[in-house]
């Protein structure tokens, strides 16, 4: 069997996890690596997609990256810029050969042209604009000037449009004869005599129509305009939300200027996605798998300072109850349960609350709904643990009033921790601040905090 249908198998018999790279796959590139085989490797990575050659390229040590990526020469896909991680886009570019550079990234769409530039320094930057085609080297410059995060950043110049008198005859004809259309595209924007988009007619429709058939009795009825300015985020969002496929960009004066497709709106809600689950943990979005120690290091530290603070923050709490909790060890015992179960509901009604804002699900509207059914959550749930905690201090320490004591706590930290999960990201953004980013700590800080002194404070009512 050939090493092509080798790689080809690999994947099918990679069950538990599919569509990752097969270990054997890999260990026979870098052996042809190591043998200095470059007919080997060219075999070996040519089923290869240019993602998985990206994820390859990722996950080998930066030796063999080296290595690999200078044997392989010409065979450089532009597509394995556009997909390989941003932390060593950079390294890989200054790796390449200028020529086999310069013939990868004439492959790109514009878009993928900007992205690709967006990181990089000045000189690597000029380097990869000086050997682009005049009139692609201005479109991408001209992407470059709009505001980062922006529409104009995530469009691609190239665009399919028609005068919204033609016919399907017209349109297919033109499609026909012209030699630089994109090499993928979903819709033909119909445009007014000002340039301006008036409606889009996907190509099944066009294909499906008879020629003397008007584009303009075709076009979708779903039809969406992206102002140049907007941000990607709200652009990522209206893909999602009205299913669209491509959509038209305009400039400040409705004229057309580029198009947006669904691959790039979907990666950037990927992006987002991925952020927030970042930054629910308390860890920045930058971070990769990829990334050296002492820059995780540098990213990871301030928050956990701000755990610390947070901690010492309960452990003063608690200071104030020594005297109880001397006389009674078993209030030692039990007070992690009180706070532990207060965090993970917090974080529990935290997670939802957040992606909630995230999709735009959780509004002015239907705020008050949504703490109503998450304090009552909190409280069913408090009242089913207290029994159970109740129970167990009675048989544990022997002691009805310690188990009535604990159950108490219980109920309080839970319809708190419901509550704040809610409350205390709604308040943040309404402030201005990314609530995936600070919730956790306050979150953490006052099921802690209400936690403990539930806990203790009832102990010395009830107990001393």
């Amino acid at each position: 069997m050939s090493d092509q249908a080798d790689i080809v198998e690999a994947e099918d018999e990679t069950e538990d996890a599919p569509y990752t790279l097969n270990p054997k796959a890999v260990a026979q590139i870098i052996n042809a690596v190591d043998t200095e085989d470059r007919d080997q490797l060219v075999a070996l990575m040519d089923p290869l997609h240019a993602a998985d050659i990206a994820d390859l390229l990722e996950q080998v040590t930066a030796f063999d990256r080296m290595r690999l990526i200078t044997l392989y020469g010409k065979e450089f896909d532009g597509e394995i810029l556009s997909e390989i991680d941003e932390t060593i886009r950079e390294e890989v570019i200054g790796l390449l050969h200028p020529e086999v550079l310069a013939d990868a990234v004439r492959e790109l769409d514009s878009d993928d042209v900007v992205d690709l530039l967006e990181d990089l320094e000045d000189e690597q930057k000029e380097a990869i604009l000086d050997v682009l085609e005049d009139s692609d080297r201005v479109a991408v410059q001209q992407s470059l000037t709009f505001p980062e995060f922006s529409a104009g950043r995530l469009m691609q110049r190239e665009v399919v449009m028609a005068p919204e008198h033609w016919n399907v005859g017209e349109a297919i004809d033109y499609l026909r004869n012209t030699d630089d259309l994109p090499g993928q595209f979903y819709h033909i924007t119909l445009v007014d005599p000002k340039l301006r988009p008036v409606a889009n007619v996907t190509l099944g429709r066009l294909m499906a129509s008879r020629r003397e058939v008007l584009l303009r009795s075709i076009a979708e009825e779903t039809f969406h305009i992206i102002p140049v300015a907007q941000d990607e985020a709200d652009v990522a969002y209206a893909f999602n939300q009205y299913h669209l496929i491509s959509a038209p960009v305009v400039d400040e004066n409705d004229r057309l200027v580029g198009v947006i497709t669904i691959d790039d709106a979907m990666a950037v809600l990927d992006e987002e996605h991925e952020e927030d689950i970042l930054r629910l943990a308390g860890v920045d979005e930058e971070s990769r798998i990829s990334d050296k120690v002492i820059d995780t290091t540098k990213r990871r530290f301030p928050w956990l300072a701000v755990n610390l603070v947070t901690a010492v923050l309960a452990s003063l709490v608690i200071s104030q109850f020594e005297d109880a909790i001397t006389e009674i060890v078993a209030l030692a015992v039990l007070m992690p349960i009180v706070a532990s179960m207060g965090g993970n509901a917090g974080t529990q009604s935290l997670t939802v609350a957040v992606r909630a804002l995230a999709t735009r699900d959780l509004t002015g509207s239907n705020l008050w709904r949504v703490i109503r059914r998450e304090v009552l959550v909190g409280a069913v749930n408090g009242v089913a643990f207290a029994v159970i905690m109740g129970v167990v201090g009675l048989v544990w320490f022997g002691s009805p009033a310690l188990g009535a004591v604990i159950a108490a706590a219980m109920v309080i930290n839970l319809i708190v921790a419901g509550l704040a999960g809610i409350v205390v990201p709604v308040v943040l953004e309404k402030a201005g601040v990314d609530p995936a980013l600070a919730s956790g700590a306050f979150v953490t800080t006052v099921t802690d905090v209400v936690g403990f002194f539930a806990f203790l404070g009832l102990a010395v009512v009830v107990l001393l």
